[in-house]
């Protein structure tokens, strides 16, 4: 399903988490707002778009970073059913738009993120 949402770097980033390592990430990187996950594999890739990144950590198949002034993510699941983009609109609000699997929107609406907006033809053309 195309989506657009509104939404905050926190609920993004606690997307991210639910998506790829709530169950391992470390205490110390979860209770941090700037640790992010980055997973830079070809096809199921995170990419932390920010003015300031420092790689802190490699867990599995992720990197945590500590990033600063974010101003893009972008999401791409494992099973390729998903594929999505952050963009800073002003200040911490964001938009997020893209494919997103039933799972994926499962995690969207667990990490926080109440209201999913759904996309016509039309409107993802627009889009773009």
């Amino acid at each position: 399903m195309k989506i657009r949402i509104y939404c905050t770097l926190a609920e993004m980033r606690e997307f991210l988490l639910e998506s790829t390592c709530k169950s391992f990430i470390p205490k110390r990187h979860e209770e941090s707002e700037k640790v992010f996950p980055e997973r830079r594999n070809e096809d199921a890739f995170i990419y932390i778009e920010a003015e300031k990144k420092m790689d802190l950590e490699h867990t599995r198949e992720l990197v945590f970073v500590e990033a600063e002034n974010i101003m893009g993510i972008i999401y791409n699941s494992k099973s390729g059913n998903t594929r999505l983009k952050w963009r800073q609109v002003y200040g911490e609000l964001g938009r997020l738009t893209g494919e997103a699997s039933v799972n994926t929107l499962v995690n969207l609406f667990s990490s926080g993120i109440k209201i999913i907006e759904p996309l016509k033809a039309e409107e993802v053309e627009e889009e773009g």
